[in-house]
């Protein structure tokens, strides 16, 4: 069945391509583009490409960016649960190139579910530097922190918030945003069809009015000499260049750079944006050709001129002239001086810092979310009444193994010494007994709605620290004491991601001569992590997490 684009839509389209009309309309019957991004964070594109099961072909403008063949599911192997890729439309890789993030960097990904964007940024930063991903959705961001945590990123906060709330925290911290914005959603139609029908319910009015209000809101929380990309999936010129050329009416120290890889990509058209204008001032609108409404005329400003001719530098991706889906991008670069990334006070790293206190002021909440295993929300227990201890440094935890207690440092210290070979490197923080390692200071999360406040490591209770497995996921076969090798291509890697116990001989729990087999083992696929087992006698109880398994 054809996909049906909605008349108005089409009509519009018609008026503003011209001679590439037919062309374009041409694209909508073709299948979309299917696309993997390698995720550096657990292997080189080098070795990937000695490994792949899958057909590949170089995506233009993303280097670890590659197309799969039409009928392929990359989700169902075994490098997907390993995190070896992430599944992602093509076009949609363009925008973090753009953002030209660079290890140690401190960024913003404002509007990431599920995540797509964030894992792309996570393996650019390669462990340094911090990234601060937010979703206004309580039920995306469940998405977006289960992929922070099958990529195994370590240096993330996942929060569920509004942009003013984050900047209220955040002001002039982060020197790289990304503002993915949400949009009318034209440039996805072909490839979800919902899309389409539910166009006429969206305003691309309305949206262009909350994308500036985002924008302004960004400026604040970027220091000097930093770079946001904004970016929609739509077609719009009242979304994408007018939008761009009200903020830069407002906010003279920003200009629109050309993007490095524009080669691949069409201009923006300056010229859309001037007709938009035009019309505006004449009290019509370019999407349905009647009178605006009284209230958007009183708030109607006019954009100059030379503003508007700066988004001739911003890009737009069409599925007529490349192998992607519709999008726009636009840099944004502050013309500040910029301070060097390394004296930004970002980190607190101390590898033998202290825990930080709990929390003593709740935080504001716009919605109450369900609490599940998997989510791991670290502030379930306040969410259902329970009482929590305030672990600091100096407090005292019963250890079942010694007849001392231990303070929360030495309960980890121990676990570590008996099966890691890991020197911790960030910010504790806790809540309850759920123990995470942040890029941050718990003062700047005070009063935002967390998702996860860093790395979840692990659970104190009663004494005994119980790895996540998050923990991992993000783990190298080097940083576990003992690990077990799975090979992809048998049955034995499946019924392990299906949860199910394995036997396994002594002389396959791989360790050094002075390492008892016993105790937790880092399970891996071809050589990379996927969860947690405990090796017992010849068998391993399976630690894989129920909501992950392969089904």
């Amino acid at each position: 069945m054809a996909l049906q684009l909605p008349p108005l839509f089409v009509q519009r389209m018609q008026d503003l391509l011209g001679d590439e009309f037919q062309s374009f309309m041409d694209s909508y019957q073709q299948s979309p583009h299917a696309g993997i991004r390698i995720n550096t964070l657990k292997i080189t594109d080098q070795d990937f490409q000695h490994i792949t099961p899958f057909a590949l072909r170089p995506i233009p403008w993303c280097p670890t960016g590659y197309y799969v063949e039409e009928g392929t599911r990359p989700g169902k192997h075994p490098y997907y649960h390993a995190g070896l890729y992430y599944i992602q439309e093509p076009s949609a890789m363009a925008p973090v190139e753009a953002l030209d993030v660079q290890p140690g960097d401190r960024v913003l990904d404002l509007c990431a579910a599920p995540g797509g964007k964030s894992t792309q940024i996570a393996a650019a930063l390669q462990g340094q530097g911090v990234l601060v991903t937010n979703d206004i959705s309580a039920d995306r961001t469940k998405a977006l922190a289960k992929n922070m945590e099958l990529y195994g990123v370590r240096n993330a906060v996942v929060l569920n918030e509004t942009p003013d709330h984050i900047a209220e925290q955040f002001a002039g911290f982060f020197n790289k945003i990304l503002v993915d914005a949400p949009c009318s959603g034209e440039g996805m139609f072909r490839k979800d069809e919902d899309m389409a029908r539910q166009w006429v319910n969206h305003s691309v009015e309305r949206c262009a009015m909350m994308q500036q209000d985002i924008l302004n809101i960004v400026a604040k929380m970027l220091a000097p000499g930093g770079r946001v990309v904004y970016s929609t999936c739509t077609f719009a010129p009242e979304e994408n260049e007018r939008s761009i050329a009200v903020f830069l009416d407002q906010h003279a120290e920003f200009q629109v750079t050309p993007l490095q890889n524009a080669e691949h990509f069409a201009p923006g058209h300056s010229d859309w944006a001037q007709q938009v204008e035009h019309e505006l001032q004449a009290g019509t609108s370019m999407l349905s050709g009647t009178a605006l409404d009284v209230d958007h005329n009183e708030s109607y400003q006019p954009v100059s001129t030379a503003s508007l001719e700066q988004t001739a530098h911003s890009a737009r991706l069409w599925p007529h002239l490349i192998e992607g889906e519709g999008h726009y991008i636009c840099v944004l670069d502050h013309q500040g001086e910029a301070e060097p990334v390394a004296n930004h006070p970002v980190m607190n790293i101390n590898p033998q810092s202290t825990f930080s206190k709990t929390y003593t002021d709740k935080p504001k909440r716009a919605e109450k979310r369900p609490s599940t295993k998997d989510q791991h929300d670290w502030k379930s227990d306040r969410r259902s009444g329970k009482k929590s201890k305030d672990y600091r440094s100096d407090a005292k935890t019963p250890s079942s193994d010694h007849n001392e207690s231990l303070s929360m440092t030495e309960v980890i210290q121990e676990f570590t010494d008996r099966e890691l070979n890991l020197v911790w490197s960030q910010n504790w923080i806790h809540f309850g007994g759920r123990i995470y390692q942040s890029p941050i200071t718990e003062q700047q999360l005070k009063g935002l709605k967390v998702v996860r406040p860093g790395w979840f490591v692990g659970t104190i209770k009663n004494g005994r620290f119980t790895p996540s497995h998050a923990l991992a996921t993000a783990l190298q076969t080097t940083e576990a004491k003992r690990c077990i090798q799975l090979q992809s291509n048998t049955t034995e890697a499946i019924s392990y991601l299906k949860g199910e116990t394995l036997t396994i001989e002594e002389q396959r729990v791989e360790r050094a001569t002075d390492i008892p087999p016993k105790g937790y083992v880092l399970v891996c696929i071809d050589g990379y992590s996927v969860g947690w087992g405990k090796w017992l006698e010849g068998m391993l109880k399976n630690e894989y997490p129920a909501g992950w398994r392969w089904t």
